[in-house]
C-alpha cells in the first residue's frame, strides 16, 4: 500500500533527516532555530527563534500543489479584522530531483499554546468567554473577505464534485448535495490550530473559498468526544451549521470518521454515527435546496 503512493505522501518529517533543511532556512530568513522547542509533524516542521518569531517549514508534492500555488500562510497576509500571527517573511525551494516543493514562513509568536495537542480534543479545555467572542469575530470577518483561492482542505481542492461524491459513497440517502453559498474558510480549523487562553487561528496555508460551514463543521466535529464542548461550537456557530450548507458540510467532516476507513477505537466514532444519522434525516425531512438558512 505505502509502495503505491507518490513520493511526497511516504516522506514522514518526523522520521526524516532535517538538519539540512533546518540549517538552509536559517542560513536563507537569518535567524536560529530553537531545536530544543521544534515540533515535527508528519509534513511540517515549527520552531521559535531567537528574535521571538516562529518560523514554520511544509513540506508539500506537486501533486498537492494547485494552480493557484501553495502561499496561503503568505496570502493570509492581507485579511483584515482576524485574530492571527503577523507574516514577517517566506522562502521556498524545490527539492533537487523531485516532484516536491519546501516552504519556509516567519510569523508573529502567539504566546498561547495550540487548544488541542492534536486535532481533536478529549476533554473540556474550558475556554473563557473571551475567547468565543473572538472566535466568532474572526469567523465572521473571515466570511466577508474577497479571494481568488480555493481551499484545500487535507491539501485537496474543494469542489462541488468532491462533495458530492464524498457524501454520496458514505451518506447515499442524501439526494441533494448542492452547495449554495461559498466563502472563504480556514479550511483546517482544528483544536491543533486554535490558540488558547488567548484567541487565535494559525496555519492559513489551506485557506480559501469553500462552502458555507466547512469551518464551524470540522471545530464542531473534532469535539464530538466532549459532548459539553461540541454543543458550545454548535450554539456559538449556529447560523453556519444549521444552514443547509452547513449541514452538509458537518456530513463531509463526518464521513472521515464514520466511512469505510473507519477505525473501531476511535473516540468520535459513536457520537459521529449518531450525529450523522440527525442530519442525513434533516436534510431528507427538508426536502429540496430553496430552504438554505
Amino acid at each position: 500500500m505505502t509502495a503505491s503512493l507518490p513520493l511526497a505522501a511516504r516522506v514522514d518529517l518526523r522520521r526524516q533527516p532535517i538538519e539540512e533543511v533546518l540549517e538552509r532556512v536559517e542560513q536563507a530568513l537569518h535567524v536560529r532555530l530553537n531545536r530544543h522547542a521544534l515540533i515535527r509533524k508528519r509534513r511540517s516542521l515549527g520552531a521559535p527563534t531567537e528574535r521571538g518569531t516562529w518560523v514554520r517549514i511544509e513540506r508539500r508534492g506537486f501533486e498537492r500543489i494547485g494552480l493557484q500555488g501553495w502561499n496561503g500562510t503568505e496570502a493570509a497576509a492581507v485579511l483584515q479584522k482576524i485574530a492571527m500571527p503577523e507574516w514577517y517573511r517566506g522562502m521556498a525551494w524545490r527539492e533537487p530531483g523531485e516532484p516536491v516543493m519546501w516552504r519556509a514562513d516567519e510569523l508573529e509568536l502567539i504566546a498561547s499554546p495550540s487548544v488541542g495537542t492534536g486535532a481533536r480534543v478529549v476533554t473540556d479545555p474550558g475556554l473563557p468567554e473571551a475567547w468565543w467572542t473572538e472566535l466568532n469575530a474572526s469567523l465572521d470577518a473571515l466570511a466577508e473577505q474577497q479571494t481568488p483561492r480555493i481551499a484545500t482542505p487535507d491539501t485537496v481542492t474543494i469542489t462541488q464534485e468532491l462533495v458530492t461524491g464524498t457524501l454520496g459513497a458514505v451518506f447515499p440517502g442524501v439526494a441533494d448535495t448542492r452547495i449554495e453559498r461559498w466563502a472563504p474558510a480556514h479550511a483546517d480549523l482544528t483544536w491543533a490550530n486554535v490558540m488558547g487562553p488567548k484567541f487565535s487561528i494559525v496555519d492559513w496555508e489551506d485557506w480559501g473559498m469553500a462552502p458555507r460551514g466547512l469551518d464551524a463543521a470540522t471545530l464542531w466535529g473534532n469535539a464530538l468526544a466532549v459532548p459539553e464542548l461540541a454543543d458550545r461550537v454548535h450554539r456559538e456557530r449556529r447560523a453556519d451549521l444549521e444552514s443547509r450548507d452547513g449541514k452538509l458540510m458537518s456530513l463531509f467532516f463526518l464521513s472521515k470518521i464514520v466511512g469505510p476507513h473507519a477505525c473501531a477505537e476511535d473516540p468520535l466514532r459513536e457520537p459521529a454515527r449518531k450525529a450523522a444519522e440527525h442530519l442525513v434525516a434533516e436534510l431528507d425531512a427538508r426536502g429540496g435546496p430553496g430552504s438554505s438558512g
